[in-house]
């Protein structure tokens, strides 16, 4: 087994994994590896599942920095001795040291918070071990690994009974919102995390807010902390102790404080997509209206891709099932990636998976064809909005599609009848899409004549065809999309080998 299991923040994947883990080890007698990626959550995953397992003859360790480095050494060596049934830990697992005496389940928690190298390491691990991966937000990579096919993935859509969703409000930080926010969850007793990423001013921060609201309790929480002091701040903001955790995103990942219900991230415009989902989801676990507050500077602009991952997240948050949404929307933006990582093997090592299918998928349409057909990728820089916006098709996960199989496309017919399949699935296309459409078109030209790059101006273009560049310029500016390709491809047939149509 090698599944995905995406299913939104507090969904219930935890428990999936407890259940496969007793399933493993109880039943199979097999060892289970739990691979988490702070120590604070391989902390809660420890007395989660000791509690849940209390009646049963089960060993259930933990490694992490809490331990001396004795201690995590003798779990270590019981490990290796068959004497631990279930080892939970961060990447030191991942230690060359580290050996089990018969493993049968990996389990890696928040799989997005884990690099390229970790996974490839991680491919030697689980060599015939059965891998179950949780994620709310998978990484591109992996979500496109699943989506085709080269992994399974199951997907929860049921919220757990009496879940309500989260209310979130990305604002302009002010004293005034934060003096209401923390009131109004102080008024129904429950507490709040205040997000501040920066360790150097965490504790002016605290101040600030404890000046702020004098009656509240505010303890803080960062990673930089000695282990001990921060196991006993989570202890006691879990008991209720303390109304407000200031906290660094130390806390990002699977922490699950049913009563705290009310979220403020300062400086939301420097996080990324999946870290501001994460973060949300810390809050909304049990049966009351949760509210996540994305500050962002007062009377301060903040950039493009910023206002796009904070839009993402309002326009994910309307219901359930956002982090799906929230992971098509990251790949969207940022594409699939590299599946194989860095350590690749053959032919695939010097060029990628995608591109070895692309490359491979393309011979056997020459082939069957029986013509010669061009290997080169154009790349085209132009000034036109060539897209399909979202008013047009408002799934994520097929403009997705489309885009892909546009970009897949490799004759002029097969781009017409995606683009007769559009109109009649989605009517009429906008300006935008007819710009895309003839703007493919004009990259299947291209690429088939070996032409490598044609950089658009308004008033100009410039080609490239081996060692050969020349300039053209237009005597006004294209605004229709169709006269623009075809003066395009009789200026190229008109200066450049260009014998056919694709």
């Amino acid at each position: 087994m090698d599944r995905l299991i995406c299913g939104d923040v507090g969904f219930g994947k935890t428990e999936v994994a407890i259940r496969a883990a007793f399933k493993i080890a109880f039943d199979g007698k097999k060892q289970v590896a739990i691979l988490v990626p702070t120590t604070v959550l391989a902390m809660q995953h420890h007395e989660t599942f000791v509690s849940r397992m209390k009646n049963y003859p089960l060993s259930i360790e933990v490694v992490s920095r809490f331990h001396t480095t004795k201690q995590n050494n003798e779990i270590l060596q019981r490990t290796k001795e068959g004497k631990v049934d279930i080892i939970i830990g961060t990447h030191r697992l991942l230690s060359k040291d580290v050996q089990f005496k018969d493993l049968g389940l990996l389990i890696i928690d928040e799989e997005q918070r884990f690099g390229v190298r970790s996974k490839e390491h991680l491919k030697k691990f689980k060599k015939n071990v059965d891998c179950l991966t949780l994620s709310a937000t998978p990484i591109p990579r992996t979500l496109y690994m699943s989506l085709i096919h080269i992994r399974d993935m199951s997907i929860i859509n049921t919220p757990p009974q009496d879940r309500l969703p989260i209310k979130t409000i990305v604002c302009e930080a002010s004293e005034e919102i934060l003096v209401n926010g923390i009131l109004r969850e102080l008024s129904r007793n429950g507490q709040i995390f205040f997000i501040h990423n920066r360790v150097e001013t965490i504790h002016e921060k605290a101040s600030f807010l404890q000046k702020l609201v004098p009656q509240a309790r505010v303890c803080v929480a960062h990673g930089q902390m000695d282990a001990e002091d921060l196991d006993q701040i989570f202890h006691q903001f879990k008991e209720g102790n303390y109304d407000i955790l200031v906290a660094t995103t130390l806390i990002e990942n699977g922490i699950d404080i049913s009563n705290a219900n009310t979220l403020f991230v300062d400086r939301s415009d420097m996080f990324g997509l999946a870290d501001l989902y994460q973060l949300k989801g810390r809050v909304g676990r049990w049966n009351r209206i949760a509210y996540a507050y994305f500050l962002t500077p007062e009377r301060r602009e903040i950039s493009e891709i910023s206002q796009k991952r904070l839009q993402a997240l309002v326009e994910a948050g309307g219901g359930y099932g956002g982090g799906m949404k929230v992971a098509m929307r990251d790949l969207e933006i940022r594409g699939a990636g590299d599946l194989l990582g860095a350590e690749q093997s053959g032919q695939i090592s010097a060029i990628g998976f995608h591109l070895y299918c692309k490359l491979l998928a393309r011979a056997i349409a020459s082939l069957q064809a029986k013509k010669p057909i061009s290997f080169i990728d154009t790349k085209l820089e132009f000034p036109y909005a060539a897209s399909l916006p979202e008013s047009y098709i408002d799934s994520t996960e097929l403009r997705l599609e489309i885009y892909h199989r546009l970009g897949e496309a490799l004759s002029w017919k097969e781009v017409d009848d995606i683009y007769l399949e559009l109109q009649d699935r989605f009517g009429k296309p906008p300006k935008e899409t007819v710009f895309l459409y003839h703007m493919t078109r004009l990259r299947v030209f291209v690429s088939m004549y070996r032409f490598t790059h044609l950089k658009f101006t308004a008033l100009s273009v410039t080609v490239e065809q081996g060692k050969t560049t020349k300039t053209f310029f237009f005597s006004k500016p294209f605004t229709q999309p169709d006269k623009l390709e075809a003066y395009v491809i009789e200026l190229l047939k008109g200066n450049f080998y260009c014998p056919d149509n694709p």
